[in-house]
């Protein structure tokens, strides 16, 4: 028999506070929806940042996932595209991923919107805008266009827009004259480690490419061993929230041009366009198609410090083993001010806490360098933690931590052992079973965990081992997230959808999850599936 003692038992009602204070339960009476999953999300950005609603996330109706293709799930775009073969020679999904740049850019009337960490877009990628670019401005289009990146301090000390201005002019030839151009790199803190991380191409107002796919032909395209990553295509409202989104990033930058430890900036004539998108597309593009879609960013820290018309009063958690001997402020788990400037965290916490069956993640990781940054989320660990303990599957897959480069996520993982993340979820959920049998027991029988495999093969034909690049969560095969924003703590500016579709989560599971799960699991620590169980 398990005794609790009281501190025990005090800790596991602090958990309960923490995530019933967040997600509180839905009313037995409530009627039924057809978005419950976008219902609870907005619910929770409502309460969180309801002055930024508008302006950093948004909820549309009558939206559409673009797939242009024979193939309803080409709206889903994917690098490399080569499930199970380790060499990779033909990569179909980068290809359809550059061809659809091409395309929705070569469709501008107005405006082209690109944003991406810098450094800036390179080789195919950079093949891919001047293409579509040019193709516009040969249509008789006059277009405004805007790039920004966002510039680690230091070690994006040569990211410089002139060049960039000059080489995409250069390629552009005589249509450069039909093309107003901003080109921006920027960094909001270098403190606080915060800049542009959003991956964003919005034509028009009206279409959006987004994910965590960057423009870099090194890590993508010229190399035997490249970043398996994904984005989405989609057309209607959404895309203009997403304008709006990137119209408050360009605000800041154009404020802030004239410091050079900020912003760097060049144009091809004129001055700053800090609200180009507001300008040239105020209202929304018509319906194009049935998907409900909530767009949701972040601001990071140095764009606005707080939601001054958010009531929101959290609980916040304390978790003492997330803390670094060496680091800065918990922003993460510890700054409520910066939770309601970035709802896109509060946004994926309530889309896990929505789900009633199982839960899919594909990330990076789920912990972050510590130091300086926080170690996890505990708020989210919490979540996943009662997740498991009431039942719900629970399946995780990041990239192979023999990517972890000499300086953190310099190698596309920031951790060394997939126990780091199997050891923090035991801990957290041993505060809600009541001992570490009980919460290994849960673990046991809900738990998958594996490091990314894209083949057979234990590695790329070249040896090197699968980098994995997403920013996915799926839930109850109904709703799901893809954009920029990590499940680790960092504090920058992200991007991304939430869709509620069970027919577009089919998709997803069918052409990504599915395939992913294959040839992972044979790394996995934890698979309730195989009653595999190391930790």
């Amino acid at each position: 028999m398990v005794r609790y003692r009281p501190r025990r038992l005090a800790r596991c009602a602090a958990i309960t506070a923490v995530v019933l204070a967040v997600f509180p339960a839905t009313p037995a009476l409530a009627s039924p929806s057809d978005t419950p999953h976008l219902d609870a999300v907005e619910k929770a950005l409502r309460e969180v940042s309801p002055g930024l609603e508008g302006e950093v996330w948004q909820r549309t109706a009558g939206n559409k996932l673009d797939a242009s293709g024979a193939d309803p799930s080409d709206w889903l775009l994917q690098t490399p595209g080569c499930w199970g073969d380790d060499k990779c020679a033909d990569r179909a999904g980068t290809k359809r991923l550059l061809a659809k740049m091409t395309e929705n850019i070569s469709k501008a009337k107005r405006t082209v919107d690109i944003s991406t960490l810098a450094p800036f877009p390179d080789g195919a990628f950079q093949d891919a805008i001047a293409a579509g670019l040019k193709s516009s401005a040969e249509a008789g289009n006059k277009l405004r266009v805007r790039v920004l990146v966002g510039a680690a301090p230091v070690y994006h000390m040569n990211v410089l827009p002139s060049k960039y201005r000059d080489d995409l002019k250069a390629r552009l030839g005589k249509a450069a004259d039909d093309v107003t151009l901003n080109v921006a790199s920027m960094t909001t803190s270098k403190t606080s480690f915060s800049w542009n991380h959003s991956k964003l191409l919005v034509v028009d107002g009206e279409s959006a490419i987004t994910g965590g796919i960057n423009s870099w032909k090194g890590d993508y395209v010229d190399t035997a061993h490249p970043v398996t990553d994904v984005d989405l295509v989609l057309t209607g409202p959404a895309a203009n929230s997403a304008g709006r989104y990137l119209d408050t990033l360009w605000t800041w930058t154009c404020q802030n041009k004239g410091n050079i430890a900020s912003v760097w900036f060049a144009s091809s004539g004129g001055d700053c366009m800090p609200t180009m998108e507001k300008d040239a597309n105020p209202k929304p593009s018509g319906p194009t198609g049935n998907v409900p879609v909530i767009a949701v960013g972040g601001l990071g820290v140095g764009i606005k410090d707080v939601d001054p018309a958010s009531s929101f009063r959290p609980q916040l958690p304390t978790a003492p083993d997330t803390r670094c001997v060496v680091g800065l402020p918990d922003k993460t788990n510890a700054d409520r001010d910066y939770d309601t400037v970035n709802p896109e965290e509060s946004a994926l916490r309530a889309l896990v806490a929505s789900a009633g069956k199982h839960i899919e993640i594909s990330q990076q990781d789920l912990n972050a360098t510590c130091p300086p940054i926080a170690r996890y989320d505990v708020r989210l660990y919490d979540l996943l933690a009662a997740k498991i303990a009431a039942g719900v599957k629970v399946r995780i897959v990041v990239s192979d931590p023999a990517n972890r480069g000499t300086v953190g996520s310099g190698g596309y993982s920031q951790i060394k052992s997939l126990s780091e993340i199997s050891d923090a979820l035991r801990g957290r959920l041993a505060l809600v079973t009541g001992d570490q049998q009980k919460a290994r027991a849960a673990m046991c029988s809900n738990l998958q965990l594996a490091s990314f495999r894209s083949s057979a093969n234990a590695n790329w034909a070249d040896g090197h081992a699968y980098p994995l690049h997403h920013k996915l969560v799926s839930v109850d095969d109904s709703a799901f997230y893809i954009g920029s924003k990590n499940l680790y703590p960092s504090w920058l500016q992200d991007f991304g959808y939430i869709v509620e579709s069970p027919e577009a989560a089919a998709q997803l599971r069918a052409k990504l999850l599915e395939p992913e799960w294959q040839y992972s699991q044979a790394t996995a620590t934890v698979d309730h599936a195989r009653g595999v169980c190391s930790v």
